[in-house]
């Protein structure tokens, strides 16, 4: 049996995030590197299952329209196969034959003849017509300007309102078009070097902002990882500011007792333990899923010492040690809409439904942590996302319920003292300390910080 081509390994990966909720981040390099691809197959195989994660949605509508029938009457191994096909189709420079031949011995191999033959009739439907004439087609079936814009962008309707909505706190409601086209672009590969304990390689370019980041080169940055022994890590700028939003907020005192509440998969818990090994502190971690305490204990591996990892609910954690930590982080559990460029599948995966769950969960975090901070105590609440219920409204309730016994803090002004070169954060229009980074003015993750003292 001959190994599995570009196509197929991008196929396998659209198919199992659909079929298994897999990770396409996580599973595609495996699938790469067990097909044995080469850096051109490689980079091909990444470029169509990516793409066509991203614009799912509009692919959707355009085969609904060429098969003259609604995406959910349609075979689910068939439809992602059509996917591929027509992101090939519409956003490459692959030959139509070429695409159309290889999607349809795709389908044959995998759901028979007669599916093929389907396959291939919708495929040279979408091929006679140019990538211009699909879009005005399927806009024009629109019913708002939002949804309009949705298919256009590729975003759920109700992703680009929250969007909208978290841009207009800051009175720049004008950028969202550039935000969407931003959460449609390939990112670079970020890479950060474990502060104290590695520098960035030579030959590699520097980080806008992060004092320990750098560009990765092409190709895997694999090798570099476990070359490293994990001191250096792939991790994208946003984070690494976040991280340090809170081991720099204040000098750190000799012997101070850290937390990071929801740990998992351990980027920023490997920049805390570099940063206490530093600076005399002693950090702690927690994550409530066994294999994610596992990816943080593997990210902890290239830092000297023991970090004890427990697998606990961050709120029963934290419950278990009132007034006993210096810092804490609470990298919350969200919808993971700051995180687009990165995992595009993420956007179809979630419904305006899982805000209140995950907005009240937030919230017992934060109180938890509060809780579980020593006078003068600094937390550290951070989201992947802009959704004002996660960030704005979150930490408005918590300050409101707390009164006087917390203060907030000017998180800009942290991350501004820390970054290599001025960056633009916007002040909100609340007044309020957070600070928000943006993948289209800054190049990071959707990232929010906001930094909260115990009195």
């Amino acid at each position: 049996m001959s190994a599995p081509s570009a196509r197929e390994v991008a196929f396998e990966t659209v198919r199992a995030v659909h079929a298994d909720d897999a990770y396409a981040n996580l599973l595609l390099p495996k699938l790469i590197a067990r097909a044995g691809l080469s850096t051109a197959d490689s980079a091909l195989a990444t470029e169509l299952a990516y793409g066509t994660l991203r614009r799912q949605g509009t692919y959707d509508a355009v085969i609904a329209a060429a098969a003259d029938r609604a995406t959910d009457r349609i075979d689910p191994v068939v439809l992602d196969a059509l996917r591929v096909g027509v992101h090939q189709l519409l956003s490459t420079r692959i030959a139509s034959h070429a695409a159309v031949n290889e999607t349809v011995e795709i389908v044959r191999g995998a759901a028979g003849r007669p599916a093929a033959g389907f396959a291939n009739a919708v495929l040279r439907r979408v091929s006679r017509d140019t990538p211009g004439d699909w879009m005005a087609r399927v806009e024009s079936s629109a019913r708002s300007d939002d949804e309009r814009l949705a298919l256009h962008a590729a975003h759920p309707v109700w992703v680009i309102r929250a969007l909208r909505r978290a841009l207009a706190a800051e009175g720049r409601v004008d950028e969202l078009d550039a935000l969407l086209a931003a959460d449609n672009a390939a990112p670079r590969v970020m890479m950060a070097a474990l502060p104290g304990l590695a520098d960035v390689p030579e030959g590699h370019t520097a980080a806008l902002y992060s004092p320990f980041g750098f560009l990765a080169g092409s190709g895997d940055p694999g090798p570099l990882v476990r070359s490293s022994g994990g001191r250096l890590r792939v991790q994208d700028e946003g984070s690494q500011l976040a991280a340090l939003a809170l081991t720099r907020a204040r000098p750190v005192a000799d012997g101070e007792r850290w937390l990071d509440l929801c740990a998992g998969p351990g980027g920023k818990t490997a920049i805390l333990a570099a940063e206490a090994l530093a600076h005399g502190a002693r950090l702690e971690a927690n994550e409530l899923v066994p294999a994610r305490a596992r990816l943080v204990r593997h990210a902890l591996a290239g830092v000297p010492g023991e970090i004890p990892v427990s697998e606990a609910d961050g709120r029963e954690r934290a419950a278990s040690s009132p007034g006993a930590y210096d810092r804490i982080l609470v990298d919350a559990p969200c919808t993971g809409l700051g995180a687009l460029r990165r995992r595009p599948e993420a956007r179809w995966r979630k419904a305006p439904g899982d805000v209140p769950a995950l907005s009240a969960l937030q919230t017992e975090l934060l109180d938890a942590a509060i809780a579980a901070l020593a006078p003068g105590g600094i937390v550290a609440y951070v989201t992947c996302s802009p959704h004002l219920a996660e960030t704005a409204a979150v930490v408005g309730d918590v300050l409101h319920r707390h009164g006087d016994a917390v203060a907030q803090l000017d998180a800009r002004a942290v991350v501004q003292d820390v970054a290599l070169r001025p960056i633009d954060l916007a002040v909100p229009t609340d007044g309020s300390g957070r600070a928000q980074l943006w993948p289209h003015r800054h190049g990071t993750d959707a990232m929010s910080i906001t930094l909260l003292q115990r009195r």
